[in-house]
């Protein structure tokens, strides 16, 4: 009898530089894990700033600053940061050419992408053009030949997009998070027993894919800093959040 597959679901935004991050750190645990091919993968959604015009204008660390109320040197800092841990992981983040926008949208092809099995491609397509390549995601020609170049039918992609398909899975998605407690991502939930809260390292999460085999029962954080909650440390952390 076939094992039955153990389950990660991974809540997390295009728009989150750390999301990137931790799925090149979740790639390498899993690329360890020697039941790699009992494992599903499950791109959940999770939008950091739902009200997000179409395209917001203006240099990157200014944003972030409002965002999160510090000085404009702090928020470089923080991209600082985040890049240099990007390039680690064999990612070039370009905070520069980033055109940051609504990913709502977004999130609707990629539960159309999950249903045609090129979830993960249209995921990875999607942060490199968000996050890399400075692509205007707020644009829907842009967002039909982004998914038309990592598998789904373009003419299929576009007519999601003059729809309303799949808004009500992605609202599912992030009702969900808020029962689970998630406050900010990534957040990897494994067969609905272990959680990761953030783009933790790579043996980390091998060791959360080890226990979750070996183990499955009940819920629990793995690897949660002392007294903190999920998602806690944005922007300084491993983690973005609302």
């Amino acid at each position: 009898m076939q094992p039955t597959p153990l389950t990660v679901e991974i809540w997390s935004d295009v728009a989150c530089p750390w999301c990137y991050i931790g799925k090149r750190r979740f790639e390498a645990a899993l690329a360890r894990f020697p039941q790699r091919a009992e494992v599903a993968v499950v791109w959940r959604s999770f939008e950091l700033d739902p009200n997000a015009p179409a395209e917001q204008p203006g240099p990157y660390a200014e944003r972030l600053a409002g965002k999160y109320g510090t000085s404009a040197a702090a928020a470089q800092q923080m991209i600082d940061r985040m890049t240099a841990t990007a390039a680690g992981e064999g990612l070039t983040l370009r905070f520069d050419r980033t055109r940051p926008g609504n990913t709502f949208t977004m999130h609707r092809l990629l539960h159309l992408a999950a249903e045609r099995d090129c979830q993960d491609a249209v995921k990875e397509r999607f942060l490199a053009a968000y996050l890399t390549d400075g692509e205007p995601v707020g644009d829907p020609e842009v967002l039909v030949r982004l998914a038309g170049e990592s598998g789904l039918d373009a003419a299929e992609a576009a007519a999601v997009l003059t729809s309303d398909r799949y808004a009500e899975q992605v609202r599912a998605d992030e009702a969900e998070a808020a029962v689970l407690g998630i406050t900010g991502v990534p957040f990897f939930v494994l067969d609905r027993r272990y959680a990761v809260s953030g783009a933790q390292p790579a043996e980390l999460l091998l060791a959360a894919l080890d226990r979750a085999w070996a183990d499955r029962q009940g819920l629990s954080l793995v690897g949660a800093p002392a007294g903190g909650r999920a998602g806690e440390g944005v922007g300084d952390g491993d983690s973005c959040a609302v």
